[in-house]
């Protein structure tokens, strides 16, 4: 089996290109071993309407699947949808085994495992957690999209001076990361305050600046009127009154990941409403001692909500801790 790992990786690497671009699908990833055991095919999910990413791999594979391995993030589908089951493609295709490290919980997608099985294939669950996977999984399971807050901050735990300038407290390589992580999200939110202030574009770009050719669906949460002038309503995007009316409808819309890029008044919001599922904090070794405390107004002002002791704090769960540059990045599951 230790030929298998590095198509594992393989696997993976090629669901994390899919990232983004495929909701409400999942983001999966697949790769084709010969019978001796070279990658002779790889693909990932296709937009929607188009290939799953075993379909893809098996294609560039050609006639090399004989006897061969399949290796994917995600438990092959069994049902007909937009596409045919890949589970039939597979046992059709020659494949002998097939690998795979997450297993699908949806009700009409499961089972493909079981129909390899009884097919005669070899089949192998690894059990893997796969992040490209992760927020599409939770998402599904409770019909709920999954919400990343963002926040950058200094050590004392502010977002902003007094007078509302934030630029820059984290650097270069901090904020090249976060607008990289852009690419993966099916939407981003900020708040009417955020576009008043700083007039942002929330674009998804490449590594040269250009932009990706997939952008996620740009949205304002708030009551306020956007002027013509942004560069939001220049690029298009959608605007809803409440942290709930905008959930409900980017669900139905077919979002599934959601990146909160606001200010303290929106990111306190999520926060306080239980939807919040997870925090990438960015600090930075700065001190302002003054300034736009990241929830300390809005606590002010819904006083009876605040945790005011360490029993009823709310803690989180790191997932990972990384340097950019002089920066910490801070992976915290709510």
């Amino acid at each position: 089996m230790n030929f298998i790992y590095p198509a594992v990786i393989a696997a993976v690497q090629e669901g994390e290109k899919a990232w983004g671009t495929t909701h409400p699908n999942p983001p999966v990833g697949a790769v084709v071993l010969s019978s001796n055991g070279s990658i002779v095919g790889r693909g990932h999910t296709q937009p929607p309407g188009g290939s799953h990413a075993e379909i893809m791999a098996l294609r560039q594979a050609g006639e090399n699947t004989k006897g061969g391995t399949l290796v994917v993030t995600l438990e092959p589908c069994n049902h007909w949808g937009r596409t045919g089951p890949c589970s039939h493609a597979i046992s059709e295709s020659g494949i002998e085994h097939v690998v795979y490290l997450m297993q699908d919980t949806g009700s009409l997608e499961k089972g493909g495992a079981e129909y390899l099985r009884r097919q005669g294939l070899k089949v192998t669950f690894l059990d893997l957690s796969v992040a490209a996977l992760i927020p599409w999984q939770a998402s599904k399971d409770r019909g709920w999209p999954y919400v990343v807050g963002k926040t950058a901050h200094t050590l004392d735990g502010f977002v902003a001076a007094e007078d509302h300038s934030s630029k820059w407290i984290t650097g270069s390589a901090s904020r090249d990361y976060a607008n990289r992580q852009r690419r993966h999200f099916d939407a981003i939110i900020v708040g009417t305050g955020t576009v008043k202030a700083d007039n942002p574009a929330l674009t998804a770009r490449k590594d040269d600046g250009t932009l990706l050719p997939h952008q996620p669906l740009k949205v304002v949460i708030g009551t306020s009127k956007i002027s013509e002038g942004t560069q939001l309503a220049r690029s298009g995007f959608v605007q809803f009154s409440t942290i709930e009316e905008a959930l409900v409808q980017l669900w139905d819309r077919g979002v599934r990941y959601v990146l909160v890029e606001g200010g303290p008044h929106l990111l306190h919001g999520f926060l306080t409403s239980g939807n919040l599922d997870q925090l990438h904090s960015y600090s930075a070794p700065m001190l302002l001692t003054r300034g736009v405390s990241l929830l300390q107004e809005e606590e002010k002002k819904s006083a009876e909500s605040a945790n005011t002791t360490i029993a009823s704090s709310l803690r989180g769960s790191p997932q990972s801790i990384s340097m950019l540059g002089d920066d910490i990045l801070q992976v915290i599951n709510i």
